[in-house]
């Protein structure tokens, strides 16, 4: 397994009113936050929240492109960022259960915390290809790729949104 350390190059938050980050999503142009009871975009170049949409919001995020995705206790609701309506709601596979949510490969990715499940893994063996340790101290509560080197990386309970870079290869312990 090919390992490397994670180095935070930008930390956006608290935010105002934010008690903990929960899912974070990247849809090209803003970084949306699970922040409890509302769905939050925020301009990663000035770190201002731009708009929120009030929607149950504890847990993981995803974009397919045009739509959100936001777990809200035992389902998945399907948001139009645009007009921020839920147009379409499905069962969570963990029944309330679930932490993580990302889209990819043209289906959503489910991850339970507790569980220590991901619903769909890899695509054949499931093997773990790469692992990037945090500093110490800092958990990761939601995650997002910006497409390139760097993750936008959910704080918990801090309420701060963390940027990592990974940096070249190298062995991590």
């Amino acid at each position: 397994m090919k390992k490397a350390a994670a180095e935070i190059i930008r930390e956006y938050g608290p935010f105002p009113g934010v008690d903990k980050v929960g899912g974070v999503t990247f849809d090209g142009h803003h970084v949306w936050l699970a922040a409890g009871d509302k769905l939050s975009a925020m301009d990663p170049a000035s770190g201002k929240t731009v708009r929120a949409i009030d929607v149950p919001a504890h847990a993981g995020t995803a974009f397919d492109g045009k739509h959100l995705f936001q777990i809200a206790e035992s389902r998945i609701q399907k948001i139009d960022p645009k007009t921020g309506r839920v147009l379409a709601t499905i069962p969570a596979p963990g029944n309330g259960g679930d932490s993580g949510l990302a889209w990819a490969e043209g289906s959503l990715w489910v991850g339970q915390h507790r569980g220590r499940r991901i619903h769909q893994v890899d695509p054949e063996t499931g093997e773990v290809l790469e692992r990037l340790e945090m500093p110490p101290g800092t958990g990761v509560s939601g995650l997002e790729s910006d497409g390139g080197a760097r993750f936008f990386c959910g704080g918990g309970s801090s309420g701060t949104l963390r940027v990592a870079l990974r940096k070249a290869d190298q062995d991590a312990t």
